[in-house]
């Protein structure tokens, strides 16, 4: 295991700020504004939602419900960040990428029935190029999946997670 990591020191070194002692300082201020990419994403996404009505039907609900949880756990884990927090957040964020597929999946198939109602003798490229651009954004649940990946680029190797697994490891 050392050996991958003094390979990977290596190869990165080209992405150090100045001097390498500086690194910590960089990753420290990069987890912040992933930190506060995550917060306005997730406000956004959340009010972008609330504003377009997804909530007609249950499996509406669950990227606001998703969300929502983001909120509380994002607040408790700025109010008072650790282990308990940051754990929480990474598993969040695993289930926000989740989401996120699963509602491409759902909006393609929804597109798809909708489609074959107006059109049902159409195919081909035409049919496929209807359904991504159809009735609902095939890729708008994307955004889930972006925000999850984010999250989880701020949990990666998070100082807290280290005190949870019971490792020190430099920031």
């Amino acid at each position: 295991m050392r050996v991958c990591g003094s390979v990977s020191a290596g190869v990165f070194h080209f992405m150090t700020v100045g001097h390498p002692a500086r690194e910590s300082e960089t990753l420290a201020s990069i987890r912040k504004m992933l930190l506060a990419m995550l917060v306005l994403g997730v406000i956004g996404t959340s009010g972008e939602l609330v504003l377009l009505g997804h909530f007609e039907m249950p499996l509406q609900w669950i990227p606001i419900v998703l969300l929502s949880a983001a909120v509380i756990v994002l607040a408790w884990h700025l109010r008072a960040p650790g282990p308990a927090s940051v754990t929480t957040i990474k598993v969040l964020m695993a289930v926000f990428v989740a989401a996120g597929a699963l509602g491409v999946v759902l909006h393609y198939k929804g597109n798809i029935e909708f489609e074959r109602e107006l059109n049902p003798a159409e195919g081909g490229f035409v049919f496929l190029r209807k359904t991504l651009a159809g009735a609902t954004p095939v890729l708008a649940p994307g955004a889930m999946t972006l925000l999850g990946l984010i999250g989880l680029a701020y949990t990666y190797r998070h100082p807290y997670a280290a005190v949870l697994s019971g490792q020190e490891r430099e920031i």
